[in-house]
């Protein structure tokens, strides 16, 4: 009798064995990291210049050590510093807050800015009837508060420094008790006021300046009502050596010492 050798068959049994490693938790990880990664780059993208600039400004100085843009500057609009760059986006700023004042539209041809060496000048220019001041005084009118609490309230998020100026047309007055000189100063320190009082911080103001009809927007007509004008110059910062803060002319702009006003005896006279 034949033997036949018996048929083995092998099966391998399915399922897990053992252990697995953690490599599928790695790779999880970095799948999460990118997602998170995206949706703040999303975030970012639909988000205003100035909180992009606060967020890149965080990554360049996390400690704020730099005095620039970090984390230790107090609100959004802390972080936005007046630059030659960024000039048109701070006048675009300002035009929209304008614009949602009730009488803006009556308003928007005695307003002007524009770009110096000194900084961005917004002129806030009078009309025939006296727009923002009253004829020939210093104290100001409803639309004048209200332009300037508008401008103070968005020109006081910012680290630069303010100038004020006063400017009127040649028309003498009467009396040489009270000049043109007089008028112009007290009219730049009525604006100072309003706004210190709407959101400018008493260190921002650093010049009140009155030059009566000496610098004449229209100086081949000397009676016009735009020569009687109140601007307001936000000025750049302008880093030294030593990281300092404060605002500086420009480059070929001549510092005038002891040009704020604060007081009549402060007043400028003019040169014989």
């Amino acid at each position: 009798m034949d033997k036949t050798r018996p048929i083995i068959i092998l099966k391998k049994k399915g399922g897990h064995g053992g252990h697995h490693g953690g490599a599928w938790k790695v790779a999880y990880a970095d799948f999460v990291t990118a997602m998170m990664a995206l949706f703040i780059v999303l975030w970012l993208l639909s988000s205003s210049k100035q909180v992009q600039e606060a967020v890149g400004g965080y990554f360049k100085d996390p400690t704020g050590n730099s005095k620039k843009i970090g984390s230790n500057m107090a609100g959004s609009g802390e972080n936005f510093i007046l630059t030659h760059d960024n000039m048109p986006r701070l006048k675009e700023q300002l035009q929209q807050a304008m614009k949602q004042m009730t009488d803006f539209e009556s308003l928007k041809s005695h307003v002007e800015m524009t770009v110096t060496a000194e900084g961005l000048r917004i002129e806030l220019s009078e009309s025939a009837s006296g727009t923002f001041f009253d004829s020939g005084s210093a104290k100001l009118k409803g639309d004048g508060s209200d332009m300037l609490i508008t401008l103070a309230q968005e020109l006081g998020k910012l680290p630069n420094k303010l100038s004020i100026e006063g400017h009127t047309d040649s028309q003498p007055y009467t009396s040489a008790a009270y000049s043109n000189w007089e008028l112009s100063t007290d009219r730049a320190n009525a604006a100072r006021r309003v706004m210190q009082a709407n959101g400018v911080r008493p260190d921002q103001v650093t010049q009140v300046r009155g030059f009566a009809d000496q610098r004449l927007r229209k100086p081949d007509a000397p009676l016009d009502p735009s020569n009687r004008r109140i601007s307001l110059i936000v000025q750049y910062i302008v880093k030294n050596n030593n990281d300092d803060d404060d605002a500086r002319p420009a480059p070929g702009e001549q510092k005038i010492e002891g040009s704020k006003s604060t007081s009549p005896e402060q007043k400028p006279v003019p040169k014989e």
